[in-house]
């Protein structure tokens, strides 16, 4: 373009004029102050500029720090025509002009165009979009200058075909050199005049600029130019002078920018990270800013439930009582609450257990199957229809106003979503919790093992499952009394080691585990389905207080330490248990790893009468024929001869006797019925239950169809049971009472 003489004394006057901050802009890399991280020898951006392979580019950093500088640097050592364009002043007409240009020289004259545009995050997105085809075919190469992070600001097609490079505000080092620069350079500084700086002086105006290279020169100009020189001609800037030209630190802060989101993000983590000081100053930071406390106690407020949750539940009401004492009173007295709720926060007990939360969400979208247990649905619409509601225990009825109870889904019975941790509120509750998370599954567990010839332990079917499932509805209060007759008038000491045997579950386990943390408790399985199932029990309780397995062979208790013996032994066990355990070899080794004194409480339970036998009893004598009769008399004598041969109670304690133990029994009978429906079927005479093999054994297809066709008939009738409980109670005290 060409220029006359006018426009040429109109940009010299221009230029004498200028701020010190633009007469000072650096014209050569070698000039740039700062930005060592991309600009230095070797890196990059420095060779594409020195080369002039420059690409499509934006710069991103605070204001002062060199983004518009470098872009006229980039200027001076281009080859190709070079554009400048302010988005704050500039629209779609004059994009398009600049466009129409480029097009022009790049035809014409093979020249390329360099287009900068100052603050482009100002562009709104249909400026940005008339820019980006001319971008993405090359008519322009952008350079863009933005304040704002470009990944939120810039349209992402833009952001994608450019090379975003980040500039930091400039360090101390920085500063000072361009402060030394300013006060020497005789053609565009104070080089003429005799500026004396005091050492303070130029330390404050570098310390309240912050790294923003603009504010320390727009200072050093107010302080050079509105100070009179002395008698000798100096013009002398002192801390008084300093601080009046550059009073008040600016602080970055756009409420919908970088600063905002960083800065309360640094906040935020700074509570979660319980750093009270932290805490403080970001919180200062903001408010100086003008952020607005609503917000700050929006976010507050969430921290309160994500972050410290039920470590202390009082940080929400807390946190929330100093918001509503900040609306009554206002700024600046509101400012007391407000670093309050921060402070109580920062200092609170933290867990993040309220997210399990969110695993639920997770599981309620990928679950298939999410029925609800009929004895938690409403039973005031079917409960004499479908029995919804039967079977339901109210826990206020109850000791400590809870029992164990089946609530989840059947699908879901062991998942856990809530996971406490050790600190605070939920700290304290915490191994209660765990106790009841086991007691619940060890609960299903025990409830298959009330009739011997009915259950087993092998392999379970969807069928039997949902069996279990009704069983422990019904039987969970008698499995309770079972758990608190076995081991009731017993004088724990927290030292005490304790040993279970006979452990289908952890139901057993857990009034030891709470009583003795600091001995231990050490459980016995036999089966690997055992060992499985104890140990997804177990993982429900606290690491501190999970007991050790072992298998139960002749070297397991060899494995303990010398010194670990046992003042315990104790457990639920069948007469199937007692017939299976080699009685001689497991009791001297328990015996010997037993302290003087120690003590026994085994519950052993059998049943009285076989299925048949009690199916004989409930059957009508003129429904039946004589071979039904017949079958069931057979029946009946092979179950008699069948639990007879599993009796060996007398067994174990004349082997307790000759191992020193003085022992004693007590008992009691139970009635039970059981509902005659497909599950119980199934249950009963399914492939490798213990009563089939019974029948296949002795009478073959004869017995199981007839058995069969028996309890089809009797259908929605209950079959009646007697248990028979044994509690074997014992010690090794040679002065305690004789056995009888």
């Amino acid at each position: 373009m060409s220029q006359d003489l006018f426009s040429f004394h109109g940009d010299q006057e221009i230029q004498r004029h200028a701020p010190l901050a633009d007469r000072l802009r650096p014209e050569t890399l070698d000039e740039f102050v700062g930005q060592s991280a991309i600009l230095a020898e070797g890196r990059l951006l420095r060779r594409a500029i020195t080369t002039d392979r420059i690409g499509n580019l934006l710069l991103h950093g605070p204001p002062g720090i060199g983004k518009t500088t470098l872009a006229r640097i980039i200027a001076r050592h281009t080859r190709a025509h070079f554009s400048c364009l302010n988005a704050v002043l500039a629209g779609v007409k004059e994009l398009r002009q600049e466009v129409a240009d480029a097009r022009k020289r790049l035809e014409q004259h093979s020249l390329r165009t360099i287009l900068f545009i100052d603050e482009v995050h100002r562009f709104n997105s249909a400026q940005q979009d008339a820019l980006l085809p001319w971008v993405e075919n090359g008519t322009v190469t952008l350079i863009g200058a933005t304040t704002e992070n470009p990944y939120f600001e810039v349209n992402k097609a833009l952001v994608s075909r450019s090379r975003v490079f980040r500039l930091q505000a400039l360090q101390t080092n920085d500063l000072h050199q361009l402060l030394s620069r300013a006060l020497k350079d005789r053609a565009r500084g104070y080089g003429d005049l005799q500026v004396d700086i005091s050492n303070d002086a130029a330390n404050h105006l570098v310390n309240v600029a912050n790294g923003d290279a603009r504010s320390l020169l727009n200072a050093l100009e107010l302080a050079v130019e509105s100070t009179p020189a002395n008698e000798a001609g100096e013009i002398e800037i002192n801390l008084s002078i300093a601080e009046e030209s550059i009073q008040e630190r600016a602080v970055l802060y756009d409420k919908q920018g970088d600063a905002h989101f960083d800065t309360i993000s640094a906040f935020i983590k700074s509570l979660r990270g319980s750093d009270a000081d932290a805490a403080m100053f970001w919180l200062a930071r903001m408010v100086a800013a003008g952020e607005s406390p609503r917000f700050i106690f929006r976010r507050m407020l969430i921290a309160a439930g994500e972050d410290v949750g039920l470590a202390d539940p009082q940080a929400i009401v807390i946190v929330e009582a100093c918001a509503s004492a900040y609306e009554r009173i206002g700024l600046p007295e509101g400012l007391y609450p407000l670093a309050q709720a921060a402070l109580y926060l920062a200092c609170a007990d933290k867990s993040n257990s309220v997210m399990g939360f969110f695993d639920a969400l997770t599981v309620v979208r990928d679950s298939e199957r999410q029925e609800i247990p009929s004895h938690i649905r409403d039973s005031h619409r079917d409960k004499e229809a479908m029995g919804d509601g039967l079977g339901y225990r109210y826990p206020h009825a109850y000791e400590n106003h809870w029992v164990a109870q089946q609530y989840l889904p059947n699908e879901l019975q062991g998942e856990v979503f809530w996971k406490p941790s050790l600190n605070g509120w939920e700290g304290e509750r915490r191994s209660s919790l765990f106790k009841r998370r086991a007691a619940q599954l060890a609960s299903l567990t025990e409830s298959t093992q009330e009739h011997p010839l009915v259950v087993s332990h092998g392999p379970t079917t969807p069928q039997l499952e949902r069996w279990l499932q009704r069983q422990l509805n019904q039987e969970g209060e008698r499995l309770l009394e079972l758990r608190r007759r076995l081991w009731s008038e017993v004088s724990w000491q927290r030292h005490h080691r304790v040993l279970v045997i006979g452990a289908q579950s952890l139901l057993w386990s857990i009034d030891p585990l709470e009583e003795v943390p600091e001995g231990g408790v050490t459980i016995l399985y036999r089966t690997s389905q055992e060992q499985g199932r104890l140990t997804a029990e177990i993982n429900l309780l606290d690491p501190l207080i999970r007991p050790k397995l072992l298998k139960w062979d002749e070297k397991s208790l060899d494995k303990l330490p010398s010194d670990h013996n046992f003042e315990w032994v104790g457990g639920r066990i069948s007469n199937q248990d007692l017939t299976n355990l080699e009685i001689d070899g497991l009791w001297a080794k328990i015996s010997h790893r037993c302290t003087s004194h120690a003590e026994l409480r085994l519950l052993i339970t059998r049943a009285e009468a076989g299925p048949a036998t009690s199916l004989l009893k409930l059957v009508n004598t003129e429904e039946t024929t004589t071979k039904e009769r017949t079958l069931l008399n057979k029946l009946v004598a092979l179950e008699s001869k069948w639990l007879s041969d599993q009796q060996h109670e007398a067994k174990l304690k004349q082997k307790l006797m000759e191992l020193k133990w003085n022992t004693r029994l007590k008992q009691w009978n139970e009635s039970l019925s059981y509902l005659i429906d497909e599950s119980f079927e199934d249950r009963l005479l399914a492939e490798g239950r213990p009563y089939r093999q019974l029948l296949s054994k002795n009478g073959g297809s004869e017995f199981l169809e007839g058995l069969h066709k028996l309890l089809k008939r009797n259908r929605g009738k209950h079959l009646p049971q007697n248990l028979i409980h044994q509690l074997l109670i014992g010690n090794k005290n040679n002065h305690s009472q004789n056995s009888n």
